[in-house]
């Protein structure tokens, strides 16, 4: 059997290179062009279309999201100055509470030393006078509360 098969390869070899050669390669490269036009390329043109959309959005949404830092950025500084305003407007409106509080006290407690003067000079004035009225009966006041104490007559 081997001896069969030896004289059966030796005869036709396994590879005829003839003409048939060069139709499977002329076939080939008019399939190859074929292939390339209506296949390859519009795949290809299409993935660079798609990668240049792609990188166009990546762009564009960096663009968007500096934009929006930016904005975001202003808004902070913005309200930063806001607080500060407020903050500023806050003091002054305290320093003139503070300043109103401080003249209607320094007022009510003028007020209150005049009346406590006014009081006590009318008092000391009444006390005078009570002791001018009573100081000439005042002998005779003593007498009678002597004598009542000891029962007897007080010269």
């Amino acid at each position: 059997m081997h001896q069969a098969l030896s004289t059966l390869a030796a005869a036709h070899p396994l590879i005829d290179i003839d003409l048939t050669v060069v139709v499977q390669f002329v076939l080939f490269v008019i399939l190859l062009v074929v292939a390339n036009s209506l296949l390859f390329k519009p795949y290809l043109q299409l993935r660079e279309r798609r990668k240049a959309g792609i990188e166009g959005a990546r762009a564009e949404a960096e663009r968007m999201t500096a934009t929006a830092d930016s904005k975001l950025a202003d808004y902070d500084k913005q309200l930063g100055a806001a607080r500060n305003r407020a903050n500023e407007e806050g003091r002054k409106v305290r320093a003139e509470a503070a300043a109103h509080e401080k003249d209607t006290t320094d007022k009510a407690r003028a007020a209150a030393q005049k009346s406590i003067d006014e009081a006590t000079s009318k008092m000391r004035a009444e006390a005078e006078a009570a002791r001018l009225q009573l100081l000439p009966q005042a002998n005779a006041l003593a007498k009678q509360i002597a004598s009542k104490l000891l029962g007897r007559e007080v010269a």
